[in-house]
């Protein structure tokens, strides 16, 4: 049976979109979060500003991410939202009636994880999963929670090893719709996946670093660093703490455990995003470590 017809594909980030003229024809948007209300440009100039432009071309708008404009949305049935307690990845929210009823896209507008991918390609192919447990995979590697298959987990190293690299994302996909069929699309995740090792040893040896107090584990990255995997990083904060704080170039995130209870979405006033994984300016974490051990005698 020959490979689906693959649309155009774009990947984004809720504060990086496409200029909508850059987007052909009918558009889905699959796992992209709206802009936090109180970050950067916010909301209405990114995210806002996004949808009007692209007015009746945007068939669908898919996504789990928390955010409290999902509330006027509801009412417009091009969007499909929910927040990530609802659904811990995307893929499981992209279903064979969904798929069919928003009809033929020309470009699908995704995220450029493996959760926003396997999203990509689950909807090429009409709602199905790329294999077997590929749900799963998306929803362990976005939650961090439970196990992820061997082939999951190859493709987030290669993707976390080669974040900017947009030929390989189009493999990803290619390989995922093409039923994980041999070829360049499966040795360029191979090759790319070998690199995550060295990254994830250079985190190794930077969690040695971490200042853990009051529950929380906070590195500052020295200058000069080579090049790490700040989620493995995250991980291995979380280890020492139920909090991880990693600060680089004047950004800080902030991490902790899918089951942790904490909702820094909330706590910092943020206005969307994943509750327990978030991007602040680093000059807003002493008033933010303040609130979260706060946040954490309080449990």
């Amino acid at each position: 049976m020959s490979a689906p017809a693959l649309p155009a594909l774009v990947f984004a980030s809720p504060r990086k979109l496409p200029r909508p003229a850059a987007v052909a024809g009918r558009v889905v948007v699959l796992d992209i979060a709206f802009a936090a209300v109180g970050l950067g440009k916010g909301f209405e100039k990114t995210t806002g500003a996004f949808i009007a432009a692209l007015g009746s071309r945007l068939a669908r708008w898919v996504d789990h991410h928390d955010h409290p404009l999902h509330a006027t949305y509801r009412t417009d049935p091009r969007f499909i939202l929910a927040t990530k307690a609802e659904h811990g990845a995307c893929p499981e929210m992209i279903t064979p009636d969904l798929v069919a009823d928003t009809g033929p896209v020309d470009t699908i507008l995704c995220h450029f994880d493996l959760d926003g991918l396997y999203a990509a390609a689950k909807w090429i192919l009409g709602g199905r999963e790329p294999y077997p447990g590929a749900d799963d995979d998306a929803r362990a590697v976005d939650t961090r929670i439970g196990a992820v298959s061997p082939e999951g987990q190859r493709i987030d190293h290669a993707l976390r090893a080669h974040w900017l690299d947009e030929t390989l994302k189009v493999r990803v996909v290619h390989y995922l719709v093409r039923g994980l069929a041999p070829g360049v699309e499966r040795e360029s995740i191979i090759t790319a996946a070998a690199d995550f090792h060295a990254m994830a040893a250079t985190a190794a040896d930077l969690a040695d670093r971490f200042a853990v107090e009051d529950g929380v584990a906070l590195l500052h990255i020295p200058a000069g660093v080579g090049p790490f995997d700040k989620t493995e990083l995250l991980l291995l904060g979380q280890r020492l703490a139920k909090v991880a704080i990693v600060i680089e170039a004047g950004n800080a995130t902030i991490a902790a455990d899918f089951a942790s209870g904490l909702d820094f979405v909330r706590l910092l006033e943020i206005g969307g995003g994943m509750p327990t994984r978030v991007n602040v300016p680093e000059k807003t974490i002493p008033a933010a470590l303040a609130k979260i051990r706060a946040a954490l005698r309080a449990q």
